[in-house]
């Protein structure tokens, strides 16, 4: 078996302006694309051909292989983002808010504390709300780089901040960009991420 290119969990038109179905053909159908065929294409015949793509991208990072960690992390860097993304705006259950509250001050101040890191974020890469020893925590990471790839980071939500994300819709406003989809949060995905198996819903099989 090989890696495949996951199913949108929406309508490439469900967005409307906000992320305009030119982006998903982009995005998801060439960039995301691209990707899949990058990591099946230097997998085939080794022995990590079958394995899961959380265990090629383990095994990238341990042997050095930058090449093959890229495309293997931009396959699950792309699927936990669509996932965390929601053509209909929702709000976090109290249960969330109130972890929210605690940890990082709000939602206003999460939403201003994830922008200002991703739109600050140099050149490429993703910004990160993540789990760590029981805490929620805003971050960034470079180029293709995930929290799944550290022992005791746990995925919660994510923002691309690669240029294709946003420069159809946006041109060069990155800070526009993130404002649009801080109001279309997936925040019933983010709760769920909360029980640490995050990483595990945007794997799939070889």
């Amino acid at each position: 078996m090989a890696f495949t290119l996951p199913e949108l969990p929406y309508a490439k038109d469900a967005f409307g302006t906000v992320l305009s179905a030119e982006t998903f053909d982009y995005h998801h159908g060439k960039h995301h694309n691209a990707y899949v065929t990058q990591a099946n294409d230097q997998i085939k015949g080794t022995d990590l051909e079958g394995k899961s793509l959380l265990e090629v991208i383990a095994a990238a990072k341990a042997a050095g292989n930058k090449k093959l960690f890229n495309a293997s992390a931009q396959i699950w860097n792309h699927t936990f983002y669509w996932l965390g993304l929601s053509p209909e705006k929702t709000a976090p259950s109290a249960e969330l808010l109130a972890k929210i509250d605690t940890d990082l001050g709000g939602l206003d101040a999460f939403k201003a504390a994830i922008k200002a890191e991703s739109a600050g974020h140099f050149a490429s890469g993703w910004g990160w709300l993540v789990l760590e020893d029981g805490k929620l925590k805003v971050t960034s990471y470079h180029d293709a780089d995930t929290p799944v790839a550290y022992e005791g980071v746990k995925p919660l939500f994510t923002l691309d901040v690669w240029e294709h994300a946003y420069y159809v819709d946006y041109r060069n406003l990155r800070p526009n960009y993130l404002d649009a989809l801080l109001d279309h949060v997936n925040w019933a995905f983010v709760e769920a991420n909360l029980d640490g198996e995050g990483a595990a819903r945007a794997d799939q099989q070889g």
